[in-house]
């Protein structure tokens, strides 16, 4: 049946390719310009019902057939066979090889007006799809050409040119360049705007436009610019609001953008303070229909995540797990750190250690999958793209078969031209030879940049996700108790750590501690986390600050075989009393004190770091009251951050800071040292972990 089909579309192409030849230049000259507009139409028609066929049949092999015997028969122009050729492919998975050819159909310096939809959908597609790859670089160098091309060009579509201004602003504002992120999305939502100005019979066109605008927020939101994504969460509901005047509206399409619109303002009013206006957001939300499927579901633990609302959030991720396996997601690397991460982040996040642990587990045996996965559609992209290159060779050689046909039955131009065309072959061999040779090189290179792609994607991507679990290990930020202001920061220097900071407050008394991991990279936040399990684990059980050293030393010396250490300075704080039990275990001292008293160094006694051999004994030491004084700790990434002179933040610097400050919260003192440690660097690269921590009592 397969064979029949496809002889079909030989038959069918071979009478479009007949009719084009029939046409002949004579008819054209002697009947007039109008037989060659209608003639053309014809064609076009044809060509049109032909792909059209392939697509509802869903035979991309035959669209990419079609593709190959119209535009060697003249029918088609190459930009738009390489458009068909890029969206077959693409349509089959093919996502490698689809980029190819995009970006051939991209490759031409005039743009003909026919061929200005084509290439307008090469330019839009291949854009979105590098993006989602996370190439923005790319990205923008593809799409800016393309915006140039297009714009002013009558031909263009708006919508078209609305996605690639979308797209490139999407690209600028997650590689930090917020102002041309701005007015990239501003380019867009003129387009958006100037797209529904115009006939729009089935609604199609501001459908479009409250999607389009509606990701625009969803940008903003991703990369926290929650006040810039007000002003497109309401341009959003403007323009839907505009689309439920049609009498031929989509209610599902208004109840969920309408659903949409509300958990973006939920986000938004919660990011800024409003907690009252964001619950009333969240609960107009829950009243949706679409909150109630499951990709609502999903949306809406976007919002309980950030109100801090894990359980609930736990709780949907449960029943999501049917619909997972029903669609048959498959757990990519994307979908892993889409899916996956998110619901251990809301099972820690809830105190559910069993279930986080669980899904910490399945995390590791979804990336051995998806790894694989990920192994062999890169190699089946490989063999496509091969055989693709196969093709344009053995079109090649055909093409020029057929102009060597052409000389031998033109026998009075054969002599005249015999000379030129033995040179001429010549020539073709020589190129056919050196063309094989460079698409071996091109070839091999291409799978050496191929693999080391996929093996960097692999690291940042299994990185970012360490990333995730590690900071997800440590507690909030801030600690808001009676009598009570407790700011912590950690900012790891590479994706993963090892400085810790942690706290757990029982009652009246507060334990809290802050470390820093010999080394750097994975190993060290594996070691990290170690640490978190056991200082937490002793708090519990109420061991005094010397005693929970002690422990942790025995713990970790039992199997360190890297001689991986720790210095530590923990610390049990009496709310009531104000007296801190503290010790130090090589831990840089902190500052007791600030700008009233005059903040100074802690006098302590020495000890050594945690992990360096069984068997130390650690001391501890008090102090009667610390009502009323800020106590500020810190790793060593504070005092020693280097700008590009390496030249170092100091002691002395750090000490001045701290005295100079008037202190109003912890956060405060934070957040200026932060600042400051990022303008001494200058643009250098961090050199360590920076991790902070400010408390003051009563």
């Amino acid at each position: 049946m397969k064979q029949l089909k496809r002889w079909s579309v030989v038959a069918a192409t071979l009478a479009a390719v007949f009719f084009v030849s029939c046409g002949g230049e004579d008819e054209s000259s002697t009947k007039g310009d109008s037989k060659v507009s209608a003639k053309d139409s014809i064609q076009s028609s044809m060509v049109d019902s032909l792909i059209s066929l392939a697509d509802k049949a869903k035979d991309y092999e035959r669209k990419f057939f079609l593709a190959d015997s119209l535009e060697k028969a003249g029918v088609i122009s190459s930009v738009r066979a390489n458009f068909l050729r890029g969206s077959s492919l693409h349509s089959q998975n093919k996502r490698a090889a689809s980029e190819v050819y995009y970006k051939k159909a991209l490759d031409v310096e005039e743009l003909d007006d026919k061929d200005v939809i084509f290439y307008s959908r090469s330019a839009r597609t291949l854009a979105q799809m590098l993006s989602v790859k996370n190439d923005y670089e790319t990205t923008i160098r593809i799409a800016m050409p393309a915006v140039e091309k297009l714009e002013g060009n009558e031909k263009a579509q708006s919508r078209d040119l609305a996605v690639l201004y979308y797209t490139i602003g999407s690209c600028q504002m997650y590689l930090g360049h917020d102002a041309d992120a701005a007015q990239s999305y501003e380019n867009a939502y003129w387009h958006y705007k100037n797209s529904i100005s115009k006939k729009d019979t089935n609604g199609s066109r501001i459908r479009s436009a409250v999607t389009g605008v509606s990701n625009i927020t969803v940008a903003h939101l991703n990369t926290k610019h929650y006040k810039e994504g007000k002003k497109w969460n309401d341009r959003t509901d403007s323009l839907l609001y505009l689309y439920r005047l049609r009498p031929d509206a989509d209610t599902d399409f208004i109840d969920r953008n309408r659903a949409r619109i509300r958990l973006f303002h939920a986000c938004i009013s919660y990011d800024a303070g409003n907690k009252a206006e964001a619950e009333a957001a969240f609960n107009a939300y829950q009243e949706t229909d679409y909150s109630k499927t499951e990709q609502g579901q999903l949306d809406g633990n976007d919002y309980l995540m950030l109100a801090h609302r894990y359980a609930e959030a736990a709780k949907n991720f449960r029943t999501l797990d049917h619909w997972i396996g029903f669609r048959g997601m498959k757990m990519t690397l994307d979908n892993i750190n889409l899916y996956l991460v998110p619901k251990y982040r809301a099972n820690a996040g809830a105190g559910l250690k069993d279930s986080a642990i669980y899904v910490a587990n399945q995390i590791c045996n979804a990336y051995d999958s998806a790894l694989v996965w990920s192994k062999r559609d890169d190699t089946a992209e490989m063999a496509t793209i091969y055989e693709t290159h196969k093709k344009e060779e053995e079109l090649a050689r055909t093409q020029w078969e057929v102009e060597k046909q052409g000389h031998e039955l033109n026998r009075q131009r054969l002599i005249a031209l015999g000379i030129g065309f033995v040179l001429l072959a010549g020539f073709m061999i020589f190129y056919m030879v050196y063309k094989r040779r460079s698409f071996k090189l091109l070839q091999d290179a291409y799978g050496q940049l191929e693999e080391a792609t996929t093996a960097r994607e692999r690291i940042e991507s299994e990185l970012r996700i360490a990333r995730d679990i590690q900071m997800s290990m440590i507690p909030a930020g801030n600690l808001e108790s009676e009598g009570l202001d407790l700011f912590a920061s950690m900012t790891p220097a590479k994706e993963v750590g090892g400085d810790l900071y942690d706290y757990f407050l029982e009652k009246n008394h507060l334990y809290f501690a802050i470390g820093d991991v010999s080394g750097k990279g994975v190993p060290a936040s594996l070691f990290m986390a170690q640490v978190i399990r056991l200082f937490r684990a002793m708090a519990k059980h109420h061991y005094s600050p010397a005693e929970i050293c002690n422990r942790i030393n025995d713990e970790l010396t039992e199997n360190n075989e890297n001689g991986m250490f720790i210095t530590m300075f923990i610390g049990l704080v009496d709310l009531t009393t104000g007296r801190l039990d503290f010790c130090n275990a090589g831990h840089n001292p902190p500052v007791l004190g600030g700008d009233a008293d005059g903040g100074n160094f802690l006098q302590m006694n020495p000890n050594a770091p945690i992990g360096l051999w069984q068997g130390l004994e650690y001391e501890g030491e008090f102090i009667e009251s610390i009502k009323g004084k800020p106590l500020f700790i810190y790793t060593d990434g504070l005092n020693e951050a280097e700008n590009p002179q390496l030249v170092r933040f100091g002691d002395d610097h750090m000490l001045q800071v701290l005295r100079e400050t008037k202190f109003a919260n912890s956060m405060q003192i934070v957040e200026k040292l932060k600042r400051q440690v990022e303008e001494h660097r200058a643009g250098a690269d961090p050199n360590d972990d920076l991790t902070m921590m400010c408390l003051k009592v009563g």
